[in-house]
């Protein structure tokens, strides 16, 4: 029994010492699990009003803002001498704006917008020579008005314009202070200025731009006398570096001839269809490439007969042809060089700007160099430019001539 007793106590003591060395080695094992289990962020806790909080902030509309920007516009010019015969015999070329000779002024121009992320409106207003001569379609006469729309945002990418806009064809603008010449071009002065109506502006992938445009008449601004509209169009490609656009109109500017109205030798034009395409680069960070090549056409439409008939008018379309090139080198933050070199045409009597020969064909060509100084919101422009026509066009005193020098001297001031 003895015997068998110790064999016990051993035995226990076995056990004893087995269950003790298990559970250091199972607290061991715990330690370890715990220090080797990666350790995981625990989401934050967002509530129902946390959620609704957020859709109310991200949905919320920015609020409104008001901006007022404009500029002022002064000039010094002369041609020596040289006038003008198919231009009121003016001391100036036959195109827009600063065509008065001595000290001048061109206009005032106030431009107040308001919208937030959906809407908005932009009333542009101008007053003086240059403005008068930017807005003339007014049946009112008051020609103060350059621009009035109001605009709707359906998203990021699409808008749509109501109102008076100013066109997007062409390379210069109305404005003095977005041209880097005072003067303008022929491309620009015999294209559209304003139209009114409805216009969508859409921004596409990969750059793409588009427009498209239901109008009045050309420059007709206030409402349609002639019941007839214009449709308008733009495709483009936008980079960092500058872009292209495709532009064109389509549409009877002068209406058809009312049977019940009618008088002998009336005459209406038919369809104008002008294309054009504009595009402007950087080539270097100082080095500047500008074109714009247009062509215009009018087709022959309808006139009176003696017998106050209305048939169809004979004849070709009567047209315009037109290409410019604006290269221009920036020296400095306030000093840069341009020219615009320009050659348009016109067959058939179209405009009647300049000499011609007996079958209504001519053409000039301009060339106009521009420095652009600039001191803050001041924009001191001096500018040397000569225009060459086909046909005699000036003249110098009994002197008949076709070529008109001019020096201009500009300042303009932007805020």
């Amino acid at each position: 029994m003895k015997k068998y007793k110790m064999g016990l106590g051993r035995l226990a003591l076995v056990l004893t010492l087995l269950i003790t060395s298990n559970f250091t080695r199972a607290q061991e094992n715990i330690v370890v699990a715990s220090a080797a289990k990666p350790i995981v962020k625990e989401d934050p806790i967002i509530t129902e009003g946390d959620k609704a909080a957020a859709k109310a902030e991200e949905e919320e509309e920015a609020e409104p803002t008001f901006t007022l920007s404009g500029s002022l516009d002064t000039y010094f010019r002369t041609s020596f001498n040289t006038q003008n015969a198919y231009y009121g015999d003016a001391y100036a070329p036959s195109t827009s704006f600063a065509d008065l000779k001595g000290f001048g002024i061109g206009m005032v121009n106030l431009i107040a917008s308001y919208g937030g992320d959906k809407a908005g409106f932009t009333a542009d207003l101008v007053f003086g020579p240059r403005g008068q001569a930017a807005v003339f379609g007014t049946a009112s006469g008051q020609a103060i008005i350059n621009q009035a729309f109001a605009y709707y945002k359906f998203s990021d990418k699409v808008t749509l314009n109501l109102g008076q806009f100013n066109t997007f064809l062409g390379y210069e603008v109305i404005s003095p202070t977005v041209n880097f010449h005072y003067s303008t071009s022929y491309l620009f002065s015999w294209g559209p200025f304003n139209h009114t109506g409805a216009r969508l502006d859409v921004a596409l992938p990969g750059g793409l731009v588009a427009k498209l445009a239901v109008m009045n008449p050309t420059d007709i601004v206030e409402f349609n006398p002639v019941n007839t509209f214009t449709l308008g169009g733009q495709i483009g490609k936008t980079s960092d570096k500058g872009g292209i656009w495709l532009n064109f109109l389509y549409g009877d500017q002068d209406g058809t001839l009312d049977s019940e109205t009618v008088q002998p030798s009336d005459a209406s034009a038919g369809n104008l269809f002008q294309g054009d395409v504009t595009l402007g680069y950087s080539l270097t960070e100082k080095f500047y490439l500008g074109f714009n090549a247009s062509m215009q056409s009018v087709a022959a439409g309808e006139e009176a007969d003696l017998n106050g008939d209305i048939v169809d008018a004979t004849g070709d379309a009567a047209s315009f042809m037109g290409v410019a090139v604006y290269p221009k080198f920036t020296f400095s933050e306030s000093f840069a060089l341009g020219l615009r070199a320009e050659y348009f045409s016109v067959k058939n009597g179209h405009l009647g700007i300049f000499g011609t020969d007996a079958e209504g064909n001519g053409s000039v060509m301009e060339f106009t160099l521009s420095g652009n100084y600039k001191m803050g919101g001041l924009t001191f422009i001096p500018e040397v430019r000569v225009d060459k026509t086909s046909e005699d066009s000036f003249y110098k005193g009994t002197e008949v001539k076709s070529l008109m020098p001019s020096l201009t001297l500009a300042a303009v001031y932007k805020f």
